[in-house]
């Protein structure tokens, strides 16, 4: 497995986070095939990297209520 630099990417935060800070994902949109996603509480350690449609997929079921995270 290659490596995916992410070092100049844009994050962005879960619509579900609040000001405070609290439990929450940030996604990187940069790239087609994968969505990295970290933890916001923290910024400089590890991302996991999914494919994008395993990724569209949960996001899906999480919305529609299949899933509770």
């Amino acid at each position: 497995m290659r490596s995916i630099d992410l070092t100049a990417v844009t994050w962005r935060a879960s619509s579900y986070s609040n000001q405070d800070g609290g439990q929450c994902v940030e996604v990187c949109d940069d790239f087609d095939a994968v969505v990295p996603v970290r933890d916001s509480k923290e910024p400089h350690g590890p991302a996991l990297v999914f494919a994008a449609g395993g990724w569209s997929s949960f996001v899906r079921a999480v919305k529609a209520g299949v899933l509770c995270v």
